[in-house]
């Protein structure tokens, strides 16, 4: 095989490989996120917004201070509820854990 060919080949060969940083592996802080190994600015494409065990601080969020406006049932110890992309949930307020979705909100009443 002529030398120019070969190295053509082998060119087209390194460049069908799938590019991997380090060892392969994804970075250790995008391995922990949900999806794993998927850049925060990409995320949204995977899910469409929250889901339950999520936490509050990866999204846009608004704390409802005054849930009676909203007619929610009281709280539990150590929780809050929040809102995200409209949508009413309950928070763990230590880990900012998504427990549960209450419901679709129209407006922010706070």
């Amino acid at each position: 095989m002529k030398p120019v060919l070969l190295l053509a080949t082998l060119c087209l060969a390194v460049a069908a490989l799938p590019a991997h940083a380090g060892n392969g592996h994804c970075p250790p802080g995008l391995a922990k996120k949900s999806p794993a190994c998927v850049p925060p600015g990409q995320a949204k494409k995977y899910h469409q917004g929250p889901r339950i065990g999520d936490r509050v601080s990866d999204y846009d969020y608004h704390l409802i201070r005054y849930p009676d406006r909203y007619d929610l049932p009281p709280l539990r110890r150590g929780e809050r509820y929040y809102v995200i992309d409209g949508r009413i949930l309950r928070v763990d307020q230590d880990t900012y854990k998504i427990l549960d979705f209450i419901r679709a909100t129209a407006a922010l009443l706070d």
